[in-house]
């Protein structure tokens, strides 16, 4: 990419008026859960026996605006480097608000792009909510959509012999779950075909991988979540169809079943929005597709984008690395060319969106378990995920966006680890890096 596009692409941007005063995650040092105001007893225990001593400055930056002194008033806009701990800083104030309230309904949903993603964000919320009672689900596509139904719908126990309404029986159908975790596809499944499926009690929606997600349809699914959940809270108003799109095409009249949603003494408030990106889009037209509320907009530092603190750009070898290429062509050439080398002393594989997903999760499983020392992969790979011990990041071909490459490299120095990026560079791409960094950079 020449000077002349980058510039093009940053000249004159407009930026919304709460994104001129963000709140400086960086002024926040580490705090003692010891200490940490409101916490449950209970989730201070758990999180003490994961190896938890402290929050990390974004978690209670958050924490603060959350169940701290903003107690949800607005929604948070998260704009912090991978690997800061951003899953964890929305996952224990949404599990310590709903464990106030011992209702079974599903109350927060976390999207995200992609499987492995979302099952990563899922270990998270499932290592702290049962400690509090709560459940967590998991809505992937990773197993039968059948499977996925008997674990996020409870279905009433009838005495055997006795005929019932079928009307009667919908229902009586509840969430077996309190926290859904999903990706968009699966989602708009559940939404149109799973009968006792309802985001009538929602009360948290986080948007994880924000600029993704905002940048792709993904079957619509962000303007369905939105104005199902505004119909919910408007049922009742004069004027407002009582009816909504439910199952196949039938028709569902909405009814409150006696379950309030509120907080804060208020029956039916907003639902609160959390949406996070290590490069949160700055476009007004992709951010007004949330329909945020008095949106309060925390980062790190002055600049848009910021690696990790303690990222080394150098390559040693006999660590775990990642190599990132252009395209999963590319990813699958280079690793089979490796793989002609005899003498390597590393196993090398492939990870890329050419491959089924389950190969892929055997492939991450071999990495995270050490049996596989390099990883070459496209950038299936780059947002979010969290791969212990991975020292080196590679880029093989030279990203073409400075987002790109910032969630590349924030594959490694991860949680206050330490870590190398190398990027290998042809003759003509080392003034375009170069208009990377002095651009939009903050080390």
């Amino acid at each position: 990419m020449e000077e002349s596009t980058i510039a093009k692409q940053n000249k004159n941007v407009p930026v919304l008026p709460w994104m001129r005063s963000p709140v400086d995650v960086s002024k926040f040092e580490e705090c003692l859960l010891d200490i940490l105001p409101c916490l449950d007893p209970r989730l201070k225990m758990v999180l003490q026996n994961m190896g938890f001593k402290t929050l990390f400055p974004v978690q209670l930056a958050v924490w603060q605006e959350t169940i701290g002194p903003g107690a949800f008033e607005r929604d948070l806009c998260i704009n912090s480097p991978t690997g800061s701990g951003k899953t964890l800083a929305y996952a224990l104030p949404i599990v310590q608000m709903l464990s106030t309230r011992a209702v079974k309904h599903l109350r927060a949903l976390v999207v995200l792009p992609t499987r492995d993603l979302a099952l990563q964000v899922k270990q998270v919320f499932a290592a702290i909510a049962p400690a509090v009672g709560l459940s967590v689900g998991l809505a992937v596509g990773q197993s039968s959509i059948a499977d996925e139904i008997s674990e996020l719908i409870k279905k009433p126990e009838h005495e055997a012999g006795i005929c019932y309404d079928p009307q009667d029986v919908l229902q009586e159908l509840q969430s077996s779950v309190d926290i859904l975790v999903a990706t968009p596809g699966r989602l708009m499944d559940h939404i149109t075909t799973t009968k006792g499926f309802t985001l009538e009690h929602l009360c948290y929606l986080v948007v994880d991988e924000t600029d993704r997600m905002l940048r792709e349809a993904y079957q619509s699914w962000l303007p369905t979540v939105l104005n199902l959940t505004r119909i919910y809270d408007e049922n009742l108003m004069p004027g407002v169809n009582n009816f909504l799109p439910f199952a196949s095409g039938s028709l569902k009249t909405i009814r409150r079943c006696g379950v309030e949603r509120g907080f804060k003494g208020k029956s039916y408030p907003r639902l609160v929005k959390m949406v996070l990106s290590a490069t949160l889009t700055q476009d007004p037209s992709k951010l007004a597709q949330l329909d945020l509320h008095h949106p309060l907009f925390l980062t790190t530092g002055q600049r848009r984008y910021q690696l990790p603190e303690k990222l080394e750009s150098y390559k040693t070898g006999g660590e775990k690395c990642i190599v990132f290429t252009s395209s999963v062509e590319s990813t699958h050439r280079l690793c089979t060319l490796l793989n002609f080398f005899g003498d390597l002393k590393v196993k090398i594989k492939e990870y890329s969106g050419l491959q089924r997903q389950s190969v892929r999760s055997k492939t991450l499983k071999a990495f995270r378990e050490g049996e596989i020392q390099v990883l070459v992969s496209s950038d299936a790979m780059t947002r979010g995920m969290d791969i212990e011990g991975v020292r080196n990041i590679i880029n093989y071909d030279m990203p073409a966006y400075v987002k790109t490459y910032v969630h590349r490299a924030g594959r490694t120095a991860r949680a206050g680890q330490t870590g190398r990026c190398i990027t290998l560079l042809r003759a003509h791409e080392v003034y375009t890096l170069a208009n990377f960094f002095s651009r939009h950079i903050l080390w």
